[in-house]
Parts: structure tokens; sequence; C-alpha cells
């Protein structure tokens, strides 16, 4: 309901991206943002490697859907082809940050 009603639109990034870690940390699954993926798996790994393996795998997919879900159709198609949320959240920051940059370097009226 949250990030329904704050929709990322390209120029609210903070306030989505703080709305955003609400839900996630709520849900018990803001390390998504802050973790690479574990390591892929060998033959060796033992069985709670593999179960923390699946865990963060599901809850990627999961948080990748709502991340999806609370942004504009526009951004949304722009970001829809990555699995990993936390390169998604990445590929925006550095796209935000590159807006501001120029948006300081125009000139003012």
């Amino acid at each position: 309901m949250i990030l329904e009603t704050n929709k990322f639109n390209g120029m609210n990034y903070n306030n989505w991206l703080r709305k955003l870690r609400i839900v996630l940390d709520f849900e018990n699954q803001g390390y998504i943002l802050n973790k690479s993926p574990p390591s892929a798996l060998s033959e060796d790994s033992s069985p709670e490697e593999h179960l923390t393996f699946k865990k963060w795998y599901e809850d990627n997919w999961k948080e990748r859907s709502i991340i999806l879900a609370s942004m504009s159709n526009d951004i949304q198609k722009q970001y829809d082809r990555l699995d990993d949320i936390s390169l998604q959240c990445s590929a925006l920051a550095i796209s935000m940050q590159f807006r501001i940059n120029i948006l300081d370097m125009s000139p003012q009226k």
C-alpha cells in the first residue's frame, strides 16, 4: 500500500527508496538491498550454504517484484530485465546521480 501510492516516477528517488526500505525491513528482507548474492554452490557446499543460497534467491525474487511494482510503467520497463535487485537499485542510484549532476550543470535563470 505504501509503495502503491508513492511509485517511483524519476523525480522522487530519495522518498521512494526510504519507503521501500521501510517495506523491505518490515518483511525482514531489507538485507537484499545491501548484500551481494551468495557465492555459487559447489559439490562441497554445506547444507547451511544451500539454505542460505536458496533463501537469498527466493527473497530476491519477491523483493524484485515489489520494487518493480512500485515504479511507474516507464521506469519499470528500464529495469525489469535485471534479476538482482541490488543491481536494480545501484543502476537507479547511478541514473539519479547522473540526472542530478546534469541539472546542477544547467544554466540557472
